[in-house]
């Protein structure tokens, strides 16, 4: 499997998948469940690859570019 994630976005994206998903615990009402996006983040970040970014043709990993 390709990553496409490097690792300041994967550091980014555990940050706030960590805040959005206390979110969940803190807020009340309908606006709580916004922060379940924060798992979204958090398995994106623990698998290094985003499906968003693939579509996108976009890749933050330095190791992928070093390939010939």
């Amino acid at each position: 499997m390709n990553t496409n994630v490097g690792s300041i976005d994967r550091m980014v994206r555990v940050v706030l998948g960590v805040v959005l998903l206390s979110a969940v615990f803190f807020l009340e009402g309908s606006l709580r469940w916004f922060g379940l996006i924060g798992l979204v983040l958090l398995l994106t970040a623990a698998f290094g690859l985003c499906p968003i970014y693939k579509v996108l043709g976009i890749n933050t990993c330095p190791a992928a570019h070093k390939r010939p």
